[in-house]
Parts: structure tokens; C-alpha cells; sequence
């Protein structure tokens, strides 16, 4: 706008970007003070910047849910991941970026005035509501970025905590079953081990029969024999016993084999059990041990004050040239489509002032629909009035050939065509 007294300063597409961010019509602005313009782009600056930093927290949040699993520190860079997560950080950085430009272009002004009354907060309450839930969304992703080093190291720890406590209670769930398969083993080699502990013994006895050293003359005589009869009676003992627990001795050790196996497998399992510790809610959690509550309720509060600030800052404007311009430009456009609004014009029943709105455009053509229905149906009266005198002057020249007589002296219609459209008529 250019005048004798003040000259508004050119926009450019930087500042028409952030002014359509911020919902402002680029048309009244263009014609605005400079100082409508910088509102307008400051708000619209806020806007954009809490749509970029949701899409780098959904970025990270995403990578940090569908990463590889493995050790806290060692991470491994994943391309598919990483590529994922750039997409998804984008599209959530434009659906917040779309929330926030509805929640500023849908905040009135309030009352004009800096002062913001219970009224205006009560009636922006909702869109308070809404912009710190999406201030608690952000927040967290970023809160567990900037404490990334020191819950590595915690998240770490927890890992190896947890990974000696699953060795544990894994060795501790096999122990039971593998010791019963070896009380069994152990009760069958104790009765083995007594068998050759016998053997022994008579081969031992009989040895010293044979060289004298029992006590009697040397040789084999009828003690010799009697000790040589029972080591042969006590081997027959020994193989019986490993013939009858041999099929069961084998059972059992393949069943501990298995059993040790299955072990080993379990066991080889705790570093995937404690990698699915590292999820985002563990970090989450570890933040909030590491950061204290302090802390992190001062980063929530900081990006609350971000998300609301436009909120409370329209809530704040004082009217300005701008203002008077666009409710200048409504009335123009609805006066140039027929709408007319006479505010308060009348009480409720419970008291409250309404306004009546009147569309003009649309009373004309109903107004207008009415006349012509209006003039329809008397013409239609008229034509068939008309159709009335014409069948009535028929009658007058040639009533012979409407009435016919019979023989029994009783009166049909000659016409009933004519007749039945003159009684409808």
C-alpha cells in the first residue's frame, strides 16, 4: 500500500511463506503496516519450527523403536532403518505442522486488548489441551537424545544385570531335571561299583591264597577254588547288571545330552533377551532416572511454552490496521453475496444475545419462486375458466350431441371425454 503518509514495505517469498504458515491473508497484508507483517511472520516462524522439530523427535523415535536390536554400546548404523525413519519423521513433522497452523488460524483474538480474561482462556482451553499433548509427544524424543551418552552406559549395566540374571534362572530350570537323570545314573553305578568292589576283593583273597600269604600253604587248594567260584559268580553278577541297565543307562545319558543342549541353546540366547531391553520406553524411563524430575519437567515445560506460545500470543494481540482490514473484507463479501447479520438482535431462552442472520440472495429467490408459483396457479385458473365458456358455447350451438335418449328413456353422456373434463374442470 502506498499513500501520501506511509508506504508498506515489500514481502518476500520467505515471509509470504511464513505468513501463509501462520494462516494470514497475504492480499491484506500486502496492504497491512510492517509491523502486521512481522506478527504475522513470527507466528508463522513458530509454526514451522515446531513442525521440524516433531519431525526430527518422530525421526528418532521411530529409528530408536525399529533399530537393530543388540548391545547399548555398540550400535550398528541401518540404512533400511534409517531411511524409514527419515520418511516417517517427515510425514509426522507435516501432520503437527497442519495441527499447529489449525490450532493458530482457528484462535481468535480475544477482546482486542493485551489483557487475556477467563472468558478468552476458557474458550481457548481446548487448543491449550491439544498443543500440550503434542508438546509431550515432542518433547520425549528429544529428552532421550540429549541424555543419549549417559543412558547408553545405564541401559548397558541393565543389559548385563539382565543377562545374568537369565543365565541364572535358565541353569536353575534345567538343574532339577538334569539332577534326577543323574540320581538315576548315579544309583546304577553305585551297584556296579559294589559289584567290581567285590570282584576285587575275592580276586585279591584268592591271589593270596595262592601265594600263601592267607595264612595257609600255597596253591590252589579247595579255599583257592571256593574264592575263584565266587569272583566267577560276581562277574556273572556284573555283566547281568550291565546287560539289564544298559538300554536305560543309554536313554538316560541321551536324555541328559539333550537336556545340556537345550540348555546351551537357551543360554546362547541372553544377549537377544537382554538387547530387547533397548526399546524406547526403557530409555524413556532410564531419562527420567538419569535427568531426575526437574529436569525433565523443565524440558517439557520448554517445549509447552514453543507449542503454546502462539496460542496465548493471539490471545495477546492488540487490534491492529490488519484486524480492521480483514473485518472489512468479510463484511465487503458478504454484503456482495447477501448476507446480512444485525447483531444481537434478540434473547434466547436462556438470556444469551443471538444474532440474526439474514441471506438476502436466498429470500429474493424464494421470494421469487413464490410469485411465480403465485402467478402459475392463476393462470391455470384462467385457462380453464377459458376451456369452461368454449364447452359451454358447444352445448349452446349443438346440445343434441352431447345428450343421447334410449329406449328406456334414460339420459347417457354422448361425450364422456368431454363431460368428464368439464366435471373435473
Amino acid at each position: 500500500m502506498e499513500s501520501d503518509f506511509y508506504r508498506t514495505p515489500k514481502s518476500t517469498p520467505l515471509m509470504r511463506f511464513f505468513w501463509k504458515a501462520a494462516g494470514g491473508d497475504r492480499y491484506i497484508l500486502d496492504r497491512a503496516t510492517y509491523s502486521d507483517q512481522i506478527k504475522y511472520m513470527c507466528l508463522g516462524g513458530i509454526v514451522v519450527a515446531t513442525g521440524a522439530m516433531a519431525a526430527l523427535a518422530g525421526g528418532y523415535a521411530f529409528h530408536t523403536i525399529f533399530e537393530p536390536r543388540g548391545s547399548a554400546l555398540e550400535r550398528s548404523f541401518d540404512i533400511p532403518t534409517t531411511l524409514l525413519a527419515i520418511v516417517f519423521g517427515a510425514v509426522w513433522g507435516l501432520i503437527i505442522f497442519n495441527i499447529d497452523r489449525f490450532i493458530v488460524t482457528s484462535t481468535g483474538k480475544g477482546d482486542g486488548t493485551e489483557a487475556i480474561t477467563w472468558g478468552e482462556f476458557k474458550s481457548a482451553l481446548p487448543r491449550i489441551v491439544m498443543g500440550a499433548i503434542i508438546a509431550l509427544t515432542i518433547s520425549k524424543p528429544v529428552e532421550i537424545r540429549m541424555f543419549k551418552t549417559e543412558i547408553d552406559a545405564k541401559l548397558h549395566e541393565e543389559q548385563l544385570l539382565l543377562r545374568k540374571d537369565y543365565e541364572t534362572r535358565t541353569r536353575e530350570g534345567y538343574a532339577d531335571r538334569i539332577k534326577l537323570i543323574d540320581t538315576e545314573l548315579d544309583g546304577f553305578e553305585a551297584e556296579r561299583h559294589d559289584l567290581l568292589s567285590r570282584i576285587k576283593k575275592a580276586e585279591q583273597e584268592r591271589t593270596d591264597q595262592l601265594q600263601g600269604r592267607a595264612g595257609a600253604g600255597a596253591g590252589n587248594g579247595p579255599l583257592a577254588k571256593a574264592l575263584e567260584n565266587i569272583q566267577t559268580d560276581l562277574e556273572k553278577q556284573l555283566n547281568s547288571l550291565d546287560t539289564r541297565n544298559a538300554d536305560r543307562i543309554a536313554e538316560l545319558t541321551t536324555q541328559k545330552k539333550a537336556l545340556l543342549a537345550e540348555m546351551d541353546t537357551e543360554l546362547g540366547k541372553n544377549e537377544k533377551v537382554a538387547a530387547g531391553l533397548d526399546g524406547l520406553l526403557m530409555r524413556i524411563k532410564l531419562a527420567h532416572e538419569i535427568s531426575g524430575p526437574w529436569i525433565s519437567l523443565f524440558i517439557t515445560l520448554l517445549f509447552m511454552a514453543i507449542e503454546l506460545t502462539p496460542i496465548f500470543f493471539k490471545l495477546m494481540l492488540i487490534k491492529s490496521p490488519y484486524d480492521y482490514l480483514e473485518e472489512n473484507t468479510k463484511e465487503l463479501m458478504k454484503a456482495k453475496q447477501g448476507i446480512y447479520i444485525q447483531y444481537n438482535y434478540y434473547k434466547d431462552k436462556q438470556g444469551l444475545e443471538r444474532d440474526l442472520v439474514r441471506f438476502l440472495n436466498v429470500e429474493k429467490e424464494i421470494l421469487q419462486q413464490e410469485k411465480l408459483l403465485e402467478t402459475q396457479k392463476r393462470l391455470t385458473e384462467y385457462a380453464i375458466n377459458k376451456y369452461e365458456e368454449q364447452i359451454k358455447r358447444k352445448i349452446d350451438d349443438s346440445p343434441e350431441s352431447f345428450i343421447k335418449i334410449d329406449a328406456g328413456d334414460s339420459f347417457t353422456t354422448a361425450k364422456k371425454a368431454e363431460a368428464l373434463d368439464v366435471e373435473n374442470a
